[in-house]
């Protein structure tokens, strides 16, 4: 009967002493967070379109082409993650049908 209580890993470094815990990774692919953020440089870009002239007048017009830079990176990142997704799926059912 295994009750679990593996007591965690200790390193020492110097004079200090660290404890590592056997925490197993989580499984982040990514997508949701660039998506969400992809969104919201969107709704930048969006938000401040009535202000055109306001932003033209303070010199300020780089705001709206920032905002398009990082909705344009965006979704570079998003299809990087999405293949990215792809491939690690397609590795693990490799690997299931391999071992």
């Amino acid at each position: 009967m295994d009750l679990g209580d593996e007591q965690p890993m200790t390193h020492e470094i110097g004079n200090r002493t660290y404890i590592v815990a056997q925490v197993e990774p989580l499984d982040v692919d990514g997508v949701r967070t660039t998506e969400v953020g992809t969104a919201l440089w969107l709704l930048g870009f969006i938000g401040l379109l009535p202000f055109w002239g306001t932003l033209q007048d303070s010199g300020r017009t780089w705001w709206l082409w920032t905002c398009l830079a990082g909705f344009g990176l965006g979704l570079c990142g998003l299809e990087y993650c999405r293949r990215r997704r792809k491939e690690r799926a397609a590795q693990r059912a490799g690997r299931r049908i391999a071992g």
